[in-house]
């Protein structure tokens, strides 16, 4: 597998095992036992291309490998163009490494009660900032460990390329980050997991562990599909590392199995797939026949996330007892 930092091939992964990219189209809140439904684009910026790429249509291997393997690109390798285009009709604008590394820092100084634990921010003569990687293996507070740091929930909403979650490359720049510099959430909770195990066996359950504490959703298909394949392949990453080879692919099927579940699909604003709600014509059979009306959704109407008629985005608690994993988010809004 070529393990290129800024744009990740589909037709990598595919080559590698169509499983593993069959896993990271997967939509579960849609999903069904007999039938698997994918991600949808969730954009116009393909439909030009035709069938199989329209706002509706699900992402299907077949739509994004072969011959169509270079479709989904990063922010920084689209065109200026898309990029314009992107930002007017969703708003859509990715922040530097440098930020997300100083909004990364705070939460950590929240939680180590120091601060400059993973890195000290720097202010260059030129203008620009960066940042000095900690030596030394990270040490905790009193009456914390370093499992307890890798098992604290993290989420990142909105999340596009989720830079705030794995940072293999800056996503205005493009620029590749080398593994010690980087300053995401997982790849902090990766670095502390190198730090603290030895073997495989307890590389990976640790590593495992921090894959179920971090979430993020996004409304945009393709950006999800890149936030996906960037967390597997930070996997790998940290793992190649740490051990000098490649895990084996009984590895990557779980991570992308757990990445799939927790790097969803969702409208932030209504906590529902995008598009699933809305107007709904109703026909009622009385006895003088039938009769339609417009069943209006009450959560639009009245601005209120718990009364969308749209399908609510399921997720999984990892930690919750077997048979009640599975919630919907917006059951977690207080």
């Amino acid at each position: 597998m070529v393990l290129s930092q800024t744009d990740i091939r589909e037709n990598d992964i595919f080559e590698r095992l169509p499983a593993l990219l069959s896993v990271l189209l997967k939509d579960h809140t849609l999903s069904t036992e007999a039938q698997q439904v994918n991600i949808f684009w969730a954009t116009n910026n393909y439909a030009d291309m035709g069938v199989g790429y329209q706002y509706a249509d699900q992402i299907t291997i077949e739509a994004i490998t072969g011959k169509n393997g270079d479709i989904i690109k990063p922010r920084a390798v689209k065109s200026r163009e898309m990029q314009q285009q992107r930002s007017r009709e969703m708003a859509e604008v990715f922040t530097p490494s440098w930020i997300c590394n100083k909004q990364n820092n705070l939460v950590d100084n929240a939680w180590f009660g120091r601060e400059n634990v993973f890195n000290t921010e720097k202010d260059n003569p030129d203008g620009s900032h960066s940042w000095i990687p900690s030596e030394g293996k990270i040490t905790f507070p009193e009456g914390k460990t370093w499992r307890d740091y890798i098992n604290e929930n993290r989420l990142e909403i909105t999340c596009g390329e989720a830079p705030y979650l794995v940072s293999r490359y800056d996503t205005v720049t493009g620029e590749p980050i080398p593994l010690e510099r980087r300053i995401g959430l997982l790849d902090r909770k990766l670095r502390v997991v190198g730090e603290n195990t030895e073997t495989t066996g307890e590389w990976l359950k640790a590593a495992q562990s921090a894959y179920k504490s971090i979430y993020g959703y996004e409304w945009q298909g393709d950006n999800l599909v890149l936030a996906r394949e960037t967390l597997l392949y930070t996997f790998i990453d940290y793992y190649k590392a740490k051990f000098g080879r490649e895990p084996q692919l009984k590895s990557l099927l779980y991570i992308a199995y757990i990445i799939s579940w927790n790097i969803w699909q969702m409208d932030g604003l209504k906590g529902v797939i995008p598009y699933t709600c809305g107007d709904r014509k109703i026909v009622e059979h009385t006895i003088f026949g039938d009769e339609e009306h417009i069943s209006v959704c009450q959560g639009c109407k009245n601005d209120d996330i718990r009364t969308h008629n749209g399908t609510y985005a399921i997720i999984k608690d990892w930690n919750a007892p077997k048979g009640k994993e599975k919630i919907r988010f917006i059951d977690l809004i207080k």
